[in-house]
């Protein structure tokens, strides 16, 4: 089994430090590390936002991101060591919500085990966001329905 470290950080205690997700996956038999870092923006689908809240329910968010773990190392083989932490609460523009980090012995394990578990963990994970806007109005969703490729046509959107 891959060593696997996944955490729910409560906004209000702490902020999330993307050096322990690279601590927590370096090995000396590791030549690729790959770390996910996903900060709030100060826009989305058309609307000016002032900050997210993010709610879930940490005992099942955990047992997922160790199910999805354990898919990941079905694909890449036991030696990775992959790392997640993601936030609770309340957070404001440039804050860090995840960070997701994979280490293998090779950089191209290490890339493609990180985009699938941050991707597993986005599309997946019981996580619950709410988007607070300019003009005072709040959206929740789950998951990417909030992201829609054809409201943002200056970039693209793949999943």
């Amino acid at each position: 089994m891959s060593d696997v470290t996944a955490k729910v950080v409560d906004r209000a205690q702490r902020a999330i430090d993307p050096a322990e997700g690279i601590a927590a996956v370096s090995d000396p038999a590791f030549g690729g590390i790959d770390v996910f870092i996903g900060k709030v923006r100060d826009f989305n689908v058309g609307r000016p936002v002032t900050g997210i809240t993010y709610d879930l329910f940490e005992p099942l968010v955990l047992n997922e991101i160790q199910r999805l773990a354990a898919e990941i190392e079905a694909t890449f083989g036991p030696k990775l060591k992959l790392y997640v932490a993601h936030a609770k609460g309340r957070l404001g523009i440039g804050d860090v919500a995840v960070v997701v980090a994979a280490g293998s012995p090779h950089r191209d394990e290490a890339f493609r085990a990180c985009r699938q578990l941050i991707e597993a963990v986005k599309h997946q994970c019981p996580i619950w966001k709410q988007e607070h806007y300019e003009d005072g109005d709040s959206e929740w969703s789950e998951g990417c329905t909030l992201c829609h490729a054809d409201s943002e046509p200056a970039h693209e959107h793949h999943h």
